[in-house]
């Protein structure tokens, strides 16, 4: 079976969570005896035409020159490229900027989108943005076949808005190695002696807010951040908290084993993200065994459900830092994020549960088949 995933900016993995599930799948697919072709950007790092296998497809993207309106154009094209290659299925990793290539989708190709978070939401972006990814969404709704929801909330709001079925698949998540806590010591940290926020500098995140609470705490302990700080709120974030010297910006950290290290000996972990469905980051933080205080949304409850603190304001951020430490409780909601990373979200499960719905969209499409 010929398939064809777009969406991304390509492989090997650059840049965020749709890349690292294009390559993830598209290698996992491979395994299974499926023919897999991925669009990169023309100026991806990666310039061969297979990776690991896989087959990569450059097509031109002008988004360092035209910015948001390149990738449009990028999509665009990656669209027209795969009208010619006769795919039977065409995986497609979020809407915002293809969906209203929408009418120029392969017709006799089976459609799979993964519909993402509820984007028109993020804070990120103003009203007359908002309003075009909200049609952008809508759109998407109308020319894709089929549906995969990443979180069981953004499944309900499926349902609930447009119904129309999906199938729930979430991302994976390896488990990692030792923590070291010589990892700690490189950066003046001791174990359980700071917490921790990683991130994107972007408002839906909330740092402001985990800060705000943080700041106005009585804590001894250091906050630590990591994140590129150099655009425009990180650099509003660093320059309200400059006064708090417990505050410290570590900027960009891509060392997953130092990564890892930072969040299983944290004294929380801090995760504000309100947007989006499963989170990568999030499930990240689960597999190292961080303590998890998580913003109180339904996409976070879904996931972590009992097995996490919850804040919806600096005040309650503010309680948290003060009042949280790590006994048997904290100690058994750990155990239990991990059992759920190691029972539902392997990347050989989420690769079978794909592999699996492909087949039944492809086979329903030729008329075969009911996709439930």
């Amino acid at each position: 079976m010929k398939i064809g995933i777009l969406g991304t900016r390509g492989i090997p993995n650059q840049y965020g969570g749709f890349e690292q599930l294009a390559e993830y799948l598209s290698v996992g697919l491979l395994k299974k005896s499926f023919d897999v072709y991925v669009y990169n950007t023309h100026n991806h790092s990666h310039q061969e035409k297979t990776w690991n296998g896989v087959h990569i497809i450059h097509c031109f993207n002008p988004e360092n020159k035209l910015k948001t309106a390149g990738q449009f154009i990028y999509d665009l094209n990656c669209i027209l490229d795969a009208r010619k290659r006769d795919f039977d299925v065409l995986l497609i990793l979020g809407y915002t900027s293809i969906s209203v290539w929408g009418r120029l989708f392969p017709k006799k190709a089976a459609i799979i989108i993964n519909m993402d978070g509820l984007e028109w939401k993020r804070n990120k972006y103003a009203g007359k943005i908002r309003r075009f990814l909200f049609y952008a969404e809508r759109l998407a709704v109308k020319f894709c076949d089929y549906f995969v929801a990443d979180s069981l909330a953004i499944q309900k709001y499926l349902q609930s808005k447009y119904y129309v079925p999906s199938t729930f698949i979430a991302y994976g998540a390896e488990m990692p190695g030792t923590a070291e806590e010589s990892d700690l010591s490189e950066r003046g940290l001791t174990k359980y002696n700071y917490f921790l926020v990683i991130a994107r500098m972007e408002p839906e995140n909330n740092i402001e807010m985990v800060l705000d609470g943080f700041s106005a705490s009585n804590t001894d302990k250091k906050m630590i951040i990591i994140g590129n700080p150099t655009n425009q709120f990180g650099t509003y974030l660093q320059n309200k908290f400059h006064n708090d010297q417990r505050i410290i910006f570590l900027g960009a950290l891509y060392d997953k084993a130092k990564l890892h290290s930072l969040k299983a000996f944290s004294a929380l972990y801090f995760h504000g993200h309100s947007a989006g469905g499963t989170n990568p980051s999030l499930l990240e933080a689960m597999a190292s065994g961080a303590l998890i205080a998580a913003n109180n949304n339904e996409f976070n409850v879904s996931l972590l459900q009992k097995d996490a603190y919850y804040f919806l304001d600096a005040d309650e951020v503010k309680l948290l830092v003060e009042e949280v430490t790590h006994g048997s409780k904290e100690n058994n909601m750990i155990v239990n994020n991990i059992k759920k990373i190691k029972e539902d979200f392997t990347w050989p499960k989420i690769i079978d549960q794909y592999a699996d719905f492909i087949i039944e969209c492809h086979s329903d499409k030729n008329g075969s088949l009911p996709v439930s």
